[in-house]
This record gives structure tokens, sequence and C-alpha cells, in this order.
């Protein structure tokens, strides 16, 4: 059996780690808390340095980058190994430290192509604890085939 990929009731496991073959209608789930050292470390790596994202509100709180929010649909994709072509993102209102965000990624299209392609199309809703909604768009790419 080949250590290095193996297919089993939908699930494929690829360098040790478990991930699902996708389909359209998939949702996949992710969630995230975001601490100041998120905070800070996005700062120095996109010079976001906003006051907002530096100076604590009254209560304690750093406001979270909005690409920094976007980085969880961003994930799925990169669990999947998509190679993004479009990504589009409505930031719906604030992310705090503290907050834990839920990322549901619906898969909307997943084609084979002729070249060794699969074309992908996902929607995203983020939600924070409060289950409000703070993020929500849409991406597409390829994701390429051994």
């Amino acid at each position: 059996m080949e250590n290095d990929k193996i297919k089993e009731n939908n699930v494929q496991l690829i360098r040790g780690k478990m991930k699902l073959s996708l389909k359209v209608g998939d949702i996949i789930t992710f969630e995230r808390t975001f601490t100041a050292e998120d905070v800070e470390l996005f700062s120095k790596v996109s010079g976001d340095e906003g006051a907002h994202h530096v100076t604590p509100d009254e209560q304690g709180r750093l406001v979270i980058q909005g690409l920094l929010t976007a980085t969880l649909p961003t994930k799925v994709g990169g669990d999947h190994n998509v190679l993004a072509r479009t990504m589009n993102f409505e930031f719906l209102r604030p992310v705090f430290t503290g907050d834990t965000i839920i990322c549901e990624v619906t898969i909307e299209k997943y084609e084979k192509q002729d070249n060794n392609r699969i074309s992908i199309l996902a929607t995203f809703l983020c939600s924070n604890q409060n289950e409000k909604q703070v993020l929500r768009g849409n991406f597409s790419g390829v994701i390429l085939q051994k």
C-alpha cells in the first residue's frame, strides 16, 4: 500500500494528513480564536499598523486586520492545494482579539478539466462566537492533479 497517498471512503491521506476528497455541496468548517500576538505578527508582515490594530479599545481588545480574518477561508483553500485565481471579500463587522471566528466554506463547483486540473469555486461565510456574520465572499481557482 502506497504510504504517501491513501484513498478510502472519500478520505485521502497525503503526507500523513487526512483530507476529504471534495465534491459540490461539501461544507468545510474551520475556526480560530485571534490573539494580540496574531495581530502583532500580521502587522509586522503586512505593514498594516493602523491605530486600531496597535491601540486597545476600552475593553482592552485590538481590532484584527481584515486580511488576517480572511486567512480562514484561504487556509481551507491551502489545505486542498487550491491555486487561487480570484478572491472576493466583504467585511461585515470588526473582529477583535479574543473573538472566535467560525468559517464555513461551501464547494459550489468542482470540475475536472482536460489539462490535469480541477476547477473549483467556493463561497464562504465567517461568523463570530455570538453568531454575528463578520466576513463573506468567494474564491475560485484550480487544483493541479498529479
